[in-house]
């Protein structure tokens, strides 16, 4: 029997339906496939190319793509048949760099709002409610420095500033990246000091066990936190925020896809999985109904309508198809990781948003001529 590896992340949206999918294909197909963890830092974090010689899959993220194509680490893939009726808020076309396929989107997922529907009996606020302090509604925002980042970006493009980087000279424009600052100040100021250490899953999970907060305005969302059961508070997803005339719902894309490894001593049996996994009968069965959050879009409308999914899949779903995907460069990853080691001291020591934004912008401006 084919024996296969793979590694996933540590979260049961991120393992639980995968390790069910595979038992499944063991039965139908007799390919015996185990799986590692790694945490939800090190999905962002750890280098594909160290875990591709280890690896015959890798449940990626996105961002990694320029970099996946630079070393090739894992094996360009075939375009999915249904491509046109399977993508989701451009899932799919997130991992294709260089007119290649690099992974298969397994699980879609951007920044939205969530809200406890029995706790919330007010209107929800606009972007600019939340920079008043006009609300009247307990509220987090996880404010992590990665998300903290992607939910500044998500503002930006919010304001149609989706062209990130602007220049070769700034990563965005002042007026849009100050506003997005601001808004960010006043949502830390709105919520626990502690939330710039928490990740979306901890505000999650305080959501749905405890009455402290009724809403969140901006976070990647979690299809599981929205199941009847999952916790004590069942959490319904709603739509972001908008800015005042206007409508957009631009959340910045998430999710993850799965990727083959170059180095797989068993490439045709390790692409038929991920291309099963990945299907839209798998996605809206078993994966669906053991913890995973579908990227096809046909389950996503297909099952959108079921009560044990609609809070996610319904409520989330014009977000969603309305993603922004964020750059793919190599040197952006690097950039990430300097911007978000500066993050923190934004909110704990009130820095002033001109200063942190020129600081940005000559971060960027340094990984920019580093590619060069």
């Amino acid at each position: 029997m084919t024996h296969l590896k793979g590694m996933t992340w540590d979260h049961p949206r991120g393992y639980a339906g995968l390790e069910a999918a595979t038992a499944e294909y063991k039965r139908l197909h007799g390919t015996n496939i185990s799986w590692d963890r790694r945490s939800l830092q090190a999905f962002a974090d750890a280098s594909i190319e160290q875990m591709a010689q280890d690896y015959d899959f890798i449940v990626l993220d996105h961002p990694h793509v320029g970099l996946i194509a630079d070393t090739e680490s894992l094996l360009p893939l075939p375009f999915p048949k249904d491509a046109t009726e399977a993508s989701l808020g451009g899932s799919l076309e997130s991992y294709v760099w260089r007119n290649q396929l690099w992974a298969y989107p397994i699980d879609a997922a951007c920044q939205v709002a969530v809200k406890r529907s029995d706790l919330c009996h007010t209107e929800l606020p606009d972007w600019e409610t939340a920079l008043a302090g006009h609300y009247d509604l307990p509220m987090v925002t996880p404010l992590l420095p990665v998300d903290a980042f992607d939910m500044m970006m998500t503002l930006i493009a919010g304001r149609g500033g989706e062209r990130l980087p602007m220049s070769p000279t700034a990563f965005c424009s002042d007026e849009k990246g100050l506003l997005s600052l601001r808004v960010l100040k006043a949502l830390y100021k709105a919520g626990p000091s502690e939330a710039v250490h928490w990740n979306p899953i901890k505000a999650l999970e305080a959501m749905s066990t405890t009455d402290d907060f009724a809403y969140a305005p901006s976070l990647f969302g979690y299809v599981n936190y929205a199941r009847p059961g999952f916790r004590p508070h069942q959490l319904d997803y709603c739509d972001l925020p908008s800015f005042r005339g206007s409508a957009l719902k631009r959340g910045i894309l998430g999710g993850a896809g799965i990727g083959v490894s170059a180095q797989t001593h068993h490439p045709e049996k390790a692409v038929a999985f991920a291309q099963w996994v990945t299907s839209e009968p798998v996605q809206s069965g078993v994966y669906l109904e053991n913890e995973g959050q579908p990227a096809h879009l046909q389950s996503w409308r297909r099952m959108g309508k079921d009560p044990r999914y609609s809070g996610f899949l319904h409520g989330a779903l014009h977000t969603m198809e309305n993603a922004w995907t964020r750059p793919r460069d190599v040197w952006f990853l690097g950039f990430v990781d300097d911007v978000c080691d500066i993050f923190p001291g934004f909110f704990l020591k009130d820095r002033d948003e001109t200063d942190f934004l020129r600081e940005i912008n000559a971060l960027y401006q340094k990984h920019l001529e580093e590619r060069v």
